[in-house]
């Protein structure tokens, strides 16, 4: 329903007044009115929504930038390649074998008598009735130990053992086949001492054959076969022969067999003793 000529007219900013300069149409100013507030209305409400839509994408696009920080790591991010490890397949890490110590040398404790402490007899060092090596056997006779060394000695020997510090030998007889041997094992403090009268000592000069269980006096009288040698603190010594007092000439190759025999002897017991108090301090015994 309209009011005037030709009712209200619409512009490009709305209803327009009537040209007619009459009286105002006011139903259709009412209605003009009405429909400015609608659609202030709706842009204010259009506007808000707009707004609330900009102001969750910011706290969306907060949202997903906090957690790109937080989880996702572009390649700028990573760690130097050395920081990078590798393969985890591969063996741990390989650690060198730990080898106990080596035991200590057996010659240490047998060159000084402040370490060379296990009791020490003619029985200690030459045990038993007797001495097999290999297929023969040698019968052990009789023992002696003697303090004063020029004692159990003859010629310029005792001198010698004297000179160097001589504090005890032991001798012991063994016999073979109608031959036999004694062997002296002078004992000194150090084995500088020993090897000095091991140098020292000369052909004019042996170890006092022993007679007794059995055997006859030998080797006092006639020429006999001698050996001088040391280890360690030790001096050891042999004097072979005929028990029937024949003289040992080169061909009688018996009787130097039987003094080598028995000089290895004394030279393995002696070593023994060394071995076995090695052992000890290593705690292998």
């Amino acid at each position: 329903m309209s009011f005037g000529q030709g009712g209200p007219q619409w512009g490009p900013g709305g209803p327009q007044e009537p040209e007619s300069s009459g009286t105002p149409d006011w139903a259709a100013l009412a209605e003009a009115s009405e429909s400015r507030n609608k659609r202030r209305k709706w842009l204010m409400i259009g506007g808000g929504a707009l707004a609330t839509a900009v102001v969750a994408g910011i706290v969306a696009t907060a949202v997903v930038s906090a957690n790109s920080k937080n989880d996702a790591k572009g390649p700028e991010d990573l760690p130097a390649s050395e920081e990078i490890p590798g393969s985890t397949s591969s063996p741990g890490p390989s650690f060198s074998e730990t080898k106990p110590p080596p035991p200590p040398d057996p010659k240490e404790f047998i060159s000084n008598a402040k370490k060379d402490k296990a009791p020490l007899s003619v029985d200690s060092l030459f045990p038993g009735t007797k001495y097999t090596k290999g297929s023969v056997v040698y019968k052990k006779a009789a023992t002696s130990t003697t303090k004063s060394c020029p004692a159990a000695t003859q010629g310029r020997l005792g001198t010698v053992l004297k000179n160097n510090g001589c504090q005890k030998i032991f001798r012991v007889t063994y016999t073979r086949d109608g031959m036999a041997v004694t062997v002296g094992v002078a004992v000194f403090d150090t084995d500088t001492q020993a090897g000095k009268a091991k140098e020292q000592a000369d052909k004019d000069g042996n170890v006092t054959s022993l007679p007794g269980k059995g055997v006859p006096s030998f080797c006092r009288t006639s020429v006999c076969f001698t050996t001088i040698n040391s280890y360690g603190r030790y001096g050891y010594f042999t004097t072979a022969g005929f028990t029937n007092g024949k003289a040992v000439t080169e061909k009688d190759q018996k009787v130097f067999t039987v003094a080598k025999d028995l000089e290895g002897l004394a030279f393995r017991q002696i070593h023994k003793r060394g071995e076995m108090q090695a052992s000890a301090a290593a705690g292998l015994g």
